[in-house]
């Protein structure tokens, strides 16, 4: 079952060091993988440069918490 659907905002759970990504920076779904299961994202930066693109498992990615807040 996917959590997430194309477009979601979603953050990561876990250091993607190969990526240069780190444990809480936001991402967009831009794929959702059925078999196996995860997605592809992509990171922004806050002018909209496309930072990174890369496929993670379900575990890797969670929800945004009401009034959590993004920050640099």
């Amino acid at each position: 079952m996917n959590l997430f659907t194309e477009h979601s905002r979603v953050i990561l759970t876990e250091d993607l060091p190969d990526l240069g990504l780190a444990a809480g920076n936001v991402g967009t779904v831009i794929h959702v993988h059925r078999d196996p299961p995860g997605y592809e994202l992509e990171f922004f930066s806050p002018t909209g440069k496309t930072l990174a693109v890369g496929s993670v498992h379900p575990h890797q990615v969670r929800a945004f918490v009401p009034r959590e807040m993004a920050h640099a």
